[in-house]
């Protein structure tokens, strides 16, 4: 018999497809992965607004989440498929994160890989990273009732 997918499933291929195009090309490799995760660590352990929130979360030995983010990272740019944990749910979970530490976050993460990275592959990471950020952004403090002012809060 032969399988023909549904109108759902080719739309979800399209909208991949289109995707993949709009993102800017990905031109890194583990190693560069590695790099800017740490130094971009290193600079959010040295941040006095998201350090602590970081130290809250992580505790004292920061190599395990390393590694969960080199593969985060790997799956994000190098479509690897490492990464297996639920971001928004853990994101979810910290109290203390407010709106506006996103921009800060960014801002780190622009300086680092600015630094790390020759300028097509910066762009590339800088693209995902604030799709990635304005995700959790609106997963953990949008408000429908916010947004539309006629709206009537449950």
């Amino acid at each position: 018999m032969l399988h023909v997918p549904d109108r759902r499933s080719r739309m979800d291929e399209h909208e991949d497809r289109a995707l993949r195009r709009a993102l800017p090309p990905v031109l890194t490799d583990e190693r560069e992965i590695e790099a800017v995760v740490r130094t971009f660590y290193g600079r959010i352990r040295d941040d006095a607004l998201l350090g602590p929130i970081f130290e809250r979360a992580i505790g004292a030995d920061w190599e395990p989440h390393l590694h969960k983010m080199f593969d985060f990272w790997s799956s994000v740019m190098l479509t690897s498929g490492r990464y297996k944990g639920q971001p928004m749910l853990v994101h979810m979970r910290l109290k203390t994160v407010r709106p506006e530490h996103f921009d800060q976050w960014l801002a780190l993460f622009r300086a680092t890989v600015d630094e790390i990275c020759p300028g097509a592959t910066a762009d590339a990471f800088m693209v995902r990273a604030m799709r990635i950020a304005d995700s959790l952004r609106m997963g953990m403090f949008f408000d429908p009732a916010a947004a539309d002012p006629g709206r009537r809060r449950a």
